[in-house]
């Protein structure tokens, strides 16, 4: 009988080059200034936040309670070298889809250096190996061609075509085999 391991919100995790530990309302500022990055309104969408302490209550509201509920969640992505703040990676519970989706953004001086593979695929295996998920899923905008190409990298393959609800925008919608 194989035991799933118990929800840890204060787990952190490390790659080679980057530590991911759980978003918290002290990442305000840094989830303030990447969620309205032009690039993540463009191809994630706008989360409406608007001030400093919008972004508090997002992170308290949509990050916190699925971190502590499942285990897993939003991570922020902290580089070792500089222990600079520089992205997010997480594995989401999202309303139109029954498989928990993966996603992550960097801000922009920071995208085309491996890291966003690089932590995609630690919070694949967080997921896979740790959480026992049988699937993961990632819907992505159909003109984000970077973030197709590291999803089919972490070995997820296009299924199909999704609406979110509320949403107008199609999307690629790609699932683990």
């Amino acid at each position: 009988m194989s035991l799933k391991k118990q929800p840890n919100a204060d787990k952190i995790y490390e790659t080679e080059r980057l530590i991911l530990r759980p978003m918290s309302p002290e990442d305000r500022d840094f989830v303030f200034e990447l969620y309205n990055a032009p690039k993540f309104i463009q191809y994630i969408g706008d989360r409406n936040i608007k001030t400093i302490e919008d972004a508090e209550n997002y992170i308290r509201n949509r990050f916190m309670p699925q971190i502590e509920r499942l285990g897993y969640g939003n991570y922020l992505l902290i580089t070792k070298e500089e222990n600079k703040k520089i992205g997010a990676v997480g594995i989401f519970e999202r309303e139109g889809l029954d498989i928990v989706d993966i996603g992550y953004s960097l801000l922009e001086e920071f995208e085309g250096k491996g890291y966003a593979y690089e932590a995609a695929q630690k919070v694949k295996s967080i997921g896979m190996d740790d959480f026992e998920l049988p699937k993961i899923s990632a819907i992505i905008s159909k003109d984000n061609v970077s973030s197709q190409k590291l999803i089919e990298k972490l070995g997820l393959k296009f299924q199909k075509h999704v609406t979110l609800p509320g949403e107008r925008e199609e999307l690629n919608y790609y699932e683990t085999e």
